[in-house]
């Protein structure tokens, strides 16, 4: 062999070293960079014409199991979505209180332990029903229940609104993602035609996909040409030879009746779509498949199950109100069912209305026979008929009964009437003597006249002997018996309908809201089960593959030190060889 092939061998081997030692250097400096995979300089030796002429880096690669890193991403997209569940719902518990009075977490008190408060000034004010000041107590305690049913019910819309504009964040992160994957695709492709090293770049994609499923759940594939393509859990393309983006826009305002339909284009949150596809229903898993779950199924439950507590507070508040009245008795009546003097109605029985001065004194009075009246209208005239009274359908459709008297009254006794389909007393039919006003959670409050001061809580009724008299007494303020009926419809076993994830049950008003609050607190407590799970599970699928292709700083370290023995080797053997040549070039010359 001549010394220049010995020479051009040491020359290769410490070439070859160099890169090694690079490589290995890269390797303990990125040690720590999230998604950093070990390098490896492959070399092979190089022959010509049977005979080892060196050797010859042929690529620098990284070695990750393909297998493992789909686990990886699928715990990924699964630890997405239990994190943003847990968190919501952990907002969501803090919301409604507990029902324990030494839970030192609770932001306020519970429902459950409201309405208890509630009960208790019920309670005192049946020893004493005429203080001032314990129907004031009522008053302020009922309002304290209204309020924290409105304000829960608030806080859940704005959690809905926060899921929204978290899930439009979401997607501009995907896009962002989408892009970087259909960008590091080509330079890939660009990189090995040159011959060139593409881990790195490999590494980056690898990163941006497991971003990406932490968003929301995938499916993807390495094509032929080493590109990733990836797919929404339908096969909608969202990376192929290009990135497509998702299109959404959040809704500027959300309320209870702010919701998402597939196929719909009225009003509500739009579909999440990609080149016009509606792919929402599609996308289960990451944040933001959680973020459309607590958006559209989670906080809608909850919403639901407030909604039954306050139409059942109001309704049992209301059946006592309305068989009652003040004292001294309101100028006018309103109501809250909607009519029109065309409104057929179907009732029976008597009802009695009174005009009373502010004493309670009887001014006038009739008993009307509701089976005499076929419409609305028909018993607005009747009602006119009545020496005091006078009564119309106002412009928001509701009956109006007014005392036309300075300073007199309107008082009603529902007798034996049976009005609507539910068969309710007269006046809790039309809500003309409602105590409770609104519909649902998010509009319950104590009527706004009786909060003011205006009009007093309804706690007389109306004298029921089969004649009065001009002049006589037939209201007598502070009634035990109407405080005690109150606290018995506060109190008394009602049913409450399944709802929002609740079985049906039956209880007290306080009772269903313990329910509510246990069940809140259950789901979180579930929420956070499952995160520490899902945690867990992901934390070993990334040690797992940090293990299989991450960096042993222990072993590059020990390869370095071996690389420069290599060096120092290589670097002997030509200094040796140029003394050779040295040695054969004196020789020559002499």
């Amino acid at each position: 062999m001549s010394l220049d092939i010995a020479r051009s061998i040491a020359f290769s081997g410490l070439s070859a070293t160099s890169v090694q030692i690079s490589v290995t250097s890269s390797n303990i400096s990125n040690a720590d960079t999230t998604g950093y995979t070990a390098k490896t300089a492959n070399q092979s030796s190089s022959v010509t014409n049977g005979v080892g002429t060196g050797v010859t880096v042929t690529g620098i690669t990284s070695t990750v199991d393909k297998l493992l890193l789909k686990s990886l991403i699928s715990a990924t997209s699964d630890l997405g979505s239990a994190d943003t569940t847990n968190t919501y719902l952990t907002s969501l518990g803090k919301l409604y209180g507990s029902t324990s009075s030494t839970d030192s977490s609770s932001t306020g008190t519970s429902l459950a332990n409201s309405i208890a408060s509630l009960e208790s000034a019920l309670s005192s004010l049946a020893s004493t029903p005429s203080s001032a000041s314990l129907q004031s107590n009522v008053v302020s305690a009922l309002d304290d229940v209204a309020s924290q049913l409105r304000e829960t019910s608030s806080s859940i819309q704005k959690l809905r609104a926060d899921a929204d504009q978290d899930i439009a964040s979401a997607i501009d992160d995907v896009n962002t993602d989408l892009q970087q994957i259909a960008d590091l695709n080509d330079q890939i492709k660009q990189t090995a035609a040159t011959g060139q090293s593409t881990a790195d770049l490999e590494d980056q994609r690898n990163t941006a996909l497991q971003d990406l499923a932490s968003k929301m759940n995938i499916n993807y594939f390495t094509a032929s040409n080493g590109d990733i393509q990836i797919y929404t859990r339908s096969g909608q393309a969202l990376v192929d030879s290009s990135a497509h983006t998702i299109s959404y826009t959040a809704a500027s305002n959300v309320t209870a009746s702010t919701t998402y339909t597939a196929g719909s284009s009225s009003s509500g949150f739009s579909a999440i779509t990609v080149n016009g596809v509606d792919i929402t229903s599609q996308i289960t898993g990451g944040d933001i498949g959680a973020l459309i779950t607590l958006r559209d199924e989670t906080l809608p439950n909850a919403q639901s199950q407030l909604d039954q507590l306050a139409q059942q507070l109001a309704s049992a508040m209301n059946s006592v109100s309305n068989s009652a009245s003040a004292v001294p008795a309101p100028t006018s009546l309103t109501g809250t069912t909607s009519v029109t003097s065309g409104t057929a109605l179907s009732a029976s029985g008597t009802v009695r209305l009174a005009v009373t001065d502010q004493s309670g004194n009887l001014v006038s009075y009739s008993d009307l026979d509701l089976s005499s009246y076929s419409t609305v209208g028909d018993l607005v005239t009747a009602i006119n008929g009545i020496s005091g009274l006078s009564a119309s359908v106002d412009a928001d459709g509701h009956l109006s009964i007014t005392a036309t008297g300075s300073g007199n009254g309107v008082a009603i006794n529902e007798m034996t009437s049976s009005v609507g389909a539910s068969s309710e007393g007269f006046s809790e039919y039309f809500g003309l003597n409602d105590l409770v006003t609104g519909t649902s959670a998010a509009d319950i409050a104590v009527n706004s006249k009786i909060l003011s001061g205006t009009n007093e809580i309804q706690l007389a009724t109306l004298d029921s002997s089969s004649t009065l008299t001009v002049g006589s007494s037939v209201l007598s303020s502070g009634s035990a018996s109407v405080v005690n009926a109150f606290y018995d419809a506060l109190t008394m076993s009602r049913t409450f309908a399944s709802t929002g994830g609740l079985a049906a049950t039956t209880g007290s008003l306080a009772d269903y809201a313990s329910a509510i609050v246990s069940d809140v607190a259950s789901k979180a407590s579930q929420a956070s089960t499952t995160y520490t799970a899902k945690e867990t599970a992901q934390s070993t699928y990334a040690n797992s593959l940090s293990s299989q292709s991450g960096v042993n700083l222990d072993e590059e370290s020990a390869k370095l030190s071996t690389l420069q023995n290599k060096y120092t080797a290589a670097s002997a053997l030509i200094q040796a060889i140029n003394t050779m040549y040295s040695a054969l070039l004196s020789a020559v010359q002499s």
